[in-house]
């Protein structure tokens, strides 16, 4: 089995920064493609962005780009998404997942992940 921990959220004023970090454990070489999909209240759980195993690829949602990156440390099995010019519709708890080793591609669908974390919640105030 694979764990994913997630952490790093808060609240931050709209415009501000965040940091989110994903350890992973377990058995991880048995991930590829990590992705960060986010969920706010009363909406359905929504991809944010995704990244292959050697940090290669990446792919974001159209409502992040040029806001947020994301990157990966596979000596510390880590992910992280690096939040910028943060709004307050960016409101939601932040998942990290993470799809098995054979499926090397990154797609925006929550069910293609085999893996997720608990979730951590990022606040905006606006």
């Amino acid at each position: 089995q694979v764990q994913l921990v997630e952490s790093g959220g808060g609240l931050v004023q709209a415009g501000g920064s965040l940091r989110l970090s994903c350890a992973a454990s377990g058995r991880t070489f048995v991930t590829n493609i990590m992705a960060w999909f986010r969920q706010a209240p009363g909406k359905e759980r929504e991809f944010v962005a995704g990244i292959s195993r050697a940090g290669l690829r990446t792919d974001y949602a159209d409502s992040v780009k040029g806001r947020y990156t994301i990157s990966r440390d596979n000596a510390k099995n880590t992910v992280y998404l690096q939040m910028n010019s943060l709004k307050p519709e960016d409101t939601a708890v932040y998942y990290c997942a993470a799809r098995g080793q054979t499926r090397t591609t990154i797609t925006t669908y929550s069910s293609d992940y085999d893996y997720w974390g608990q979730g951590t919640q990022v606040t905006v105030s606006s």
